[in-house]
């Protein structure tokens, strides 16, 4: 009778041994997994930061480029349909989306407003005397730069999801980290070239004149 109290006071302490392993190791991972779920937060944040960026550069832009003569309104327009598209897209600016169909509407108005503002500089091409205003000068100079910032912060928002994706699924998270509300969260789309900033450059000592409309 004494062997059996000793057994099962024994299997009794190695049971609360476990029990106490299993609440730690599941505390240092939730804390491990809350954090690297607001890094991804914190980059999103900064994409979305960088995206309202050149967002709040399009209305001046576009009043700097429709002052100059005969100069194409489709592209204009383009570009205003493109930006007020972006604001019909409603999704949390501090919280990464879980939805990947959400963020893959985002990226999309997000690219249609990147199309535009490509056709813009084109087109921007055939004006000489836009070429040399100041201000145009200075807002695609500000335009390059947040392009610039839009595509690092991006790859950076990719790199947080892929470690926080790989952590709960990996053991032991993959047991419980949904019961814990972390869940797989999607990546923004890679496209050809997305790892080289677009540039943004003008001849601004072209003597060209602007083709008849």
């Amino acid at each position: 009778m004494k062997k059996w109290i000793i057994i099962l006071g024994g299997l009794a302490v190695i049971f609360i041994l476990f029990l106490i392993f299993a609440v730690m190791l599941g505390g240092a991972s939730y804390n491990r997994l809350n954090s690297q779920n607001q890094a991804v937060n914190g980059k999103w944040a900064q994409v979305q930061n960088d995206y309202q960026r050149r967002a709040d550069l399009i209305p001046n832009l576009v009043n700097t480029v429709s002052g100059a003569a005969n100069f194409e309104k489709s592209t204009l327009t383009a570009i205003t349909d493109a930006r007020a598209s972006i604001g019909r897209v409603t999704i949390n600016a501090n919280t990464a989306p879980d939805d990947a169909a959400k963020l893959a509407e985002f990226e999309k108005a997000q690219g249609q407003l990147s199309s535009a503002l490509s056709r813009l500089m084109v087109v921007s091409e055939r004006y000489p005397d836009l070429k040399a205003n100041a201000g145009f000068r200075d807002l695609s100079v500000q335009l390059e730069g947040t392009e610039n910032r839009i595509a690092v912060a991006r790859r950076d928002f990719n790199e947080a999801v892929q470690a926080f994706n790989t952590s709960i699924k990996a053991f032991p998270a993959v047991f419980y980290s949904g019961a814990m509300g972390f869940h797989e969260k999607p990546y923004f789309a890679a496209t050809p070239g997305s790892d080289t900033p677009p540039k943004v450059e003008f001849d601004f000592n072209s003597t060209k004149t602007p083709a008849k409309q």
